[in-house]
């Protein structure tokens, strides 16, 4: 991270926030997002559910908001 770890506090010094630098902020919800498609990517593996082509998935996604 390079920079010293910044934290609002409340009125007992308890930790209730860390500010973070935006670039820092914008990485680390990257790699969360990427957790993310890992994560779901390795239960429909496990699932073993046979796979929809896009255009398929798409309608049935928009068939069950409506």
């Amino acid at each position: 991270m390079g920079q010293a770890e910044r934290f609002l506090v409340d009125d007992r010094g308890n930790r209730v926030a860390v500010v973070l630098d935006l670039l820092e902020y914008e990485r680390l919800l990257a790699q969360a997002e990427e957790l993310e498609a890992i994560r779901a990517y390795d239960s429909a593996k496990a699932a073993g559910d046979t796979a929809l082509p896009l255009e398929e998935a798409l309608r049935d996604i928009e068939r069950r908001k409506g």
